[in-house]
């Protein structure tokens, strides 16, 4: 039976390179799969590509916010059978194509994988993220570490100086050099200040 799976980490767990393994999989065995990345990691639509940092890379099909993904599903499954829909930083998508996943497996049966962050820089659900965990059959978290050496579960965005950046716009790409996984509590220190509370519990009347 087909499934609407959520794979969630904290950055740097191998989500593209587990997607890029789960399509060559299918693939192998001679099926065919739709790759989706969003278009404004790729700097404009169309035909783009999914890489991993371990050096692998596909083609993929690019989205804007517009695009209804069901519908691309469809015109791609009457070309030919579609047996998986695999999606990259799924945490950018809206509500509506998050539903648009659900209908893909609901009324096409197709099974589609979704990989993402769960929360931004400022530990607060994405969009995407939000209604994933709301609506998949399945949730699976990817294991990352901390440099305390704790499971990663969050991402703080750095300064020029490696500094915890507090406010900004929520989507900002960047790599290694931008951002770090860190452990709930390592991002409470960054953030706060080590046994400080943040303004906004402490500013509670």
């Amino acid at each position: 039976m087909a499934k609407l799976y959520f794979y969630y980490s904290a950055m740097n767990a191998g989500k593209s390179t587990m997607l890029l393994q789960s399509s060559y999989n299918y693939r192998e065995r001679g099926m065919s799969t739709l790759l989706l990345t969003p278009a404004n990691l790729n700097h404009g639509g169309g035909r783009d590509t999914i890489s991993s940092r371990i050096g692998i890379q596909s083609d993929a099909t690019a989205y804007t916010a517009d695009t209804d993904l069901y519908a691309v599903a469809m015109a791609l499954q009457q070309r030919e059978p579609l047996h998986c829909v695999l999606v990259d930083e799924a945490q950018f998508l809206s509500k509506a194509q998050v539903y648009q996943l659900t209908e893909i497996v609901d009324q096409a049966a197709i099974p589609v994988l979704a990989y993402g962050l769960r929360t931004d820089f400022r530990g607060e659900l994405f969009a995407g993220s939000q209604y994933l965990l709301a609506w998949a059959d399945e949730l699976k978290e990817l294991k990352t570490i901390c440099p305390t050496g704790k499971k990663a579960t969050m991402v703080v965005r750095l300064d020029t100086d490696g500094n915890a950046i507090r406010e900004g716009s929520q989507v900002e790409v960047g790599g290694n050099e931008r951002y770090l996984s860190v452990s709930r509590k390592e991002f409470k220190d960054r953030m706060y200040g080590p046994g400080k509370r943040p303004p906004w519990l402490c500013n509670k009347s």
